[in-house]
């Protein structure tokens, strides 16, 4: 089974039409929906591989609602509950790029996970915002060295810039080196401020990663798929039609990414190898492309006005 751990929250995605009017009226449509970067990978991954969600949302009616919402897509879903429900402000560009105002709320309050969570889990992933606040910070290396331990393998998202920033680049470099994840997935600008692919080389930092699979999305680009000592692949990206909202699109492709590497032997396999990379890419990049064009796009829903592949 697949572990994903980290927030499960309330979206609020707000398409602008048109440049943003400061302190004025601007159009705009407005969506709400289930959200939080590990709840979404758990849900892309659902419907191709067994998933456990493990996180912490709120004492209230809309952590009822995202909860049943996630276990609704087969995904088997184990939270504590303490505080209030976290929401983030999602604004998407005429050209489908996001500005993310997050309130995390009870995503960060998940402390230590019971050994039941964790029990049957062949593979941990936790994006990097669940290292960014305690005591989920805490919570998710103890989680991921816990799997480790009983052999299973693990994944890392960068999740932004942003938070990376925040975060810190060489405290989070540490902490990669630390945990040893079996795969980092990250998009051009993460690869690069973190040092690990840089104008399409590896950059300064790579050796730090001696462990690591680093996985770097390069939108419409090719992927890159950077394992250690065998050098680079590169997996083409096949087009889509439009691209209106990029919301979600890494995470389904990590979790198609994951699902395929699973379903293929994943730790007990001897390791992938070039084919099986490939392959894990290729599907990563056909779950990306289900919400690319349409802002209710989730997990088990194909939007309309996509066609083709893209991450």
């Amino acid at each position: 089974m697949l572990g994903v751990l980290g927030d499960l929250v309330e979206d609020i995605v707000v398409w602008v039409d048109g440049p943003l009017r400061h302190g004025t009226d601007s159009g705009a449509r407005v969506f709400r929906r289930r959200g939080g970067s590990a709840a979404n990978v758990a849900c892309f991954a659902a419907d191709r591989y067994p998933v456990r969600f493990l996180g912490c949302v709120g004492e209230d009616a809309v952590g009822d609602g995202v909860v049943a919402e996630l276990s609704g897509h087969g995904v088997d879903v184990r939270v504590s509950r303490r505080g209030r429900t976290g929401s983030v402000v999602v604004l998407i560009d005429r050209e489908g790029e996001r500005t993310m105002l997050p309130d995390r709320g009870a995503a960060t309050l998940l402390e230590r996970v019971p050994d039941s969570w964790l029990a049957g889990l062949t593979h941990l992933h936790v994006p990097a915002y669940s290292f960014d606040g305690e005591p989920v910070g805490a919570t998710a290396v103890d989680a991921l060295a816990r799997v480790r331990r009983a052999g299973g393998t693990t994944s890392v998202d960068a999740s932004s810039t942003g938070m990376l920033e925040q975060f810190g680049r060489e405290r989070f470099l540490a902490l990669l080196a630390g945990l040893a994840p079996t795969f980092l997935f990250a998009n051009r600008s993460e690869s690069a401020f973190l040092g690990l692919l840089v104008d399409g080389l590896p950059g300064p930092e790579r050796a730090r990663l001696a462990a690591t699979t680093v996985v770097t999305k390069s939108g419409a680009e090719a992927t890159t798929v950077d394992v250690p000592g065998e050098g680079l692949l590169t997996v083409p990206v096949p087009p889509v039609a439009e691209v209106r909202d990029l919301t979600g699109a890494g995470d389904a492709f990590a979790a198609g990414f994951l699902a395929a590497f699973l379903d293929g032997g994943g730790p007990d396999g001897g390791g992938p190898d070039a084919g099986d990379l490939r392959l894990a890419a290729g599907l990563g990049h056909r779950s990306a492309a289900r919400v690319l064009a349409s802002p209710g796009a989730s997990c088990g829903e194909k939007p309309g006005a996509s066609s083709g592949e893209n991450a």
